[in-house]
């Protein structure tokens, strides 16, 4: 069965770094568009989105500092995320666009 696994959430500082990953099973990978979400307060909000050719796609919020990419080869999506500010804490979802498929998230948490 499609298996998502987010990992790399962490508790951090404001200015600091993290970078997500989600590694993906069950479908063809590159087939796919590829999307992070972030949950907050019950409200679940794109964050950034990679299309199966590569094209980014960013949140006013976040461009500029985060940086999405994916790696076919190991059915791998990533979220570099610099200069985090505390409104960036929440709950981070991968997803793979057009289905239903989500991970379990992974908690993000930005102290000021």
């Amino acid at each position: 069965q499609v298996q998502l696994v987010e990992s790399g959430g962490a508790l951090v500082h404001s200015g600091g770094s993290l970078r997500l990953s989600c590694s993906v099973s069950g479908i063809d990978f590159s087939a796919f568009g590829l999307a992070w979400y972030r949950q907050d307060e019950g409200k679940r909000t794109l964050v950034a989105q990679i299309s199966s050719g590569g094209n980014p796609y960013y949140a006013h919020f976040v461009e500029g500092r985060f940086t999405i990419s994916r790696d076919n080869a190991k059915s791998a999506l990533y979220l570099q995320m610099n200069n985090l500010e505390p409104e960036d804490t929440g709950i981070y979802y991968c997803n793979i666009m057009s289905t239903g498929y989500w991970g379990r998230g992974t908690q993000v948490t930005v102290s000021s």
